[in-house]
């Protein structure tokens, strides 16, 4: 196991949460990154990309793109990435990032040629774990009449012998220049490009076998800012929370018919704060987010027990911060989550719908693994 340098690498961030977009930016200049450009749309993304879409190339060898933007969101974003003709490299490993990290949004991020996903909340871990994953295993990529990306089988499944999207060598044209990107032109038809692995060459990693790793000093101090940063999460997380309370306020304030702007503008603020709870070391603000995310997504009740309970969600956020309950809260955080349960029985407005979402955001939770960031701990290899 080799370990890597990411000094000769220059990263696109692209997210429209400024706070995210300069937490991101640190983690992966203190994990070695040597350049790091950022974007809050997808519309800043286009526009630098397309200015450096000529005989020179791009200086851009990763995007990370938060999912969840406006105009232009992070899947459009990969869909020009990967068909625009003013695309720069249509082979640009892309990771897609959000905290709606549902089936229906990886897969569909999948299809549309995304290298790999980060699930918010996320750690220097998580963050580092995913850019290797591009730079060690880079898959080949695949073009048909319909799909152009890279390759959607990092093996070969058993479960699933007659998938059509599984192509074998002597179905397709292997193709091992990005000279000239083309899509066949008849139905069946499948190219296959085979490119030298770049990245790993600029990491000083070939000849390594995979996987490598970043130093171990990089993680920790990675881990150790996101750490420090949590007080001023503390603070912007305050703000969206006075934000909802408004929101709330101007709702009742209108007849219920008109409401569906303000329940959308609650849903988005519901999506930021999911995504950053447990980054931060909260993650009972990404369980709570999470729930009251679901609840709000169109089409939902707008009534005034709808709004209600709302209100109980971002009470239980506020008692949160108020009584700094990081990690699982123990016995606090299991009293909190029971009586929000409680509020949510007494104004139910669809009950089925809050047991469904507080059972979502629990598994989602779990399957996370969303928890208190600290240190990792030492593993073999080289600190160098």
């Amino acid at each position: 196991m080799g370990v890597y340098n990411l000094e000769r690498l220059t990263f696109l961030l692209v997210d429209d949460n400024r706070f995210v977009l300069k937490i991101l930016q640190d983690v992966l200049k203190t994990l070695g990154a040597g350049q790091v450009i950022t974007a809050e749309n997808g519309v800043e993304a286009i526009e630098f990309l397309s200015a450096h879409h000529g005989p020179y190339g791009c200086p851009v060898d990763m995007i990370i793109s938060d999912l969840v933007m406006a105009p232009i969101d992070g899947h459009l974003l990969l869909k020009w990435v990967r068909q625009g003709k003013e695309s720069p490299n249509r082979f640009m490993p892309f990771i897609m990032m959000s905290g709606a990290a549902d089936t229906d949004n990886v897969e569909k991020a999948r299809d549309g040629g995304a290298s790999e996903f980060l699930a918010k909340p996320f750690s220097a871990q998580t963050v580092c774990n995913r850019v290797l994953e591009v730079v060690d295993f880079p898959r080949q990529f695949v073009a048909t009449r319909e799909y152009f990306g890279p390759d959607r089988h990092r093996k070969s499944d058993p479960k699933c012998p007659h998938d059509r999207r599984r192509i074998s060598e002597k179905d397709a044209t292997i193709v091992y220049s990005s000279d000239r990107v083309r899509r066949p032109r008849n139905d069946g038809d499948v190219f296959l490009f085979r490119l030298p692995n770049k990245l790993k060459e600029k990491v000083g990693g070939l000849g390594m076998s995979p996987p490598g790793e970043l130093p171990l000093r990089h993680l920790q101090a990675a881990d150790q800012h996101l750490q420090r940063k949590g007080l001023e999460f503390h603070d912007w997380a305050l703000g969206y929370l006075a934000t909802l309370s408004s929101i709330c306020e101007r709702a009742l304030l209108q007849s219920v018919d008109q409401r569906a702007r303000h329940f959308k503008n609650i849903n988005l603020l519901a999506h930021e704060l999911r995504g950053q709870g447990g980054t931060f070391g909260y993650p009972i603000i990404t369980n709570v987010g999470e729930m009251l995310y679901k609840m709000t997504q169109a089409p939902c009740p707008t009534e005034d027990r709808a709004v209600k309970v709302i209100k109980a969600h971002i009470d239980t956020m506020r008692s949160v911060f108020r009584d700094k309950i990081t990690g699982d809260g123990g016995e606090i955080g299991i009293q909190l989550m029971q009586d929000l349960k409680r509020a949510i029985r007494k104004y139910t407005f669809d009950e089925p719908r809050a047991e469904a979402a507080a059972a979502e955001a629990k598994a989602e939770q779990k399957n996370r693994g969303v928890e208190r960031i600290v240190a990792p701990p030492p593993r073999s290899g080289s600190d160098d």
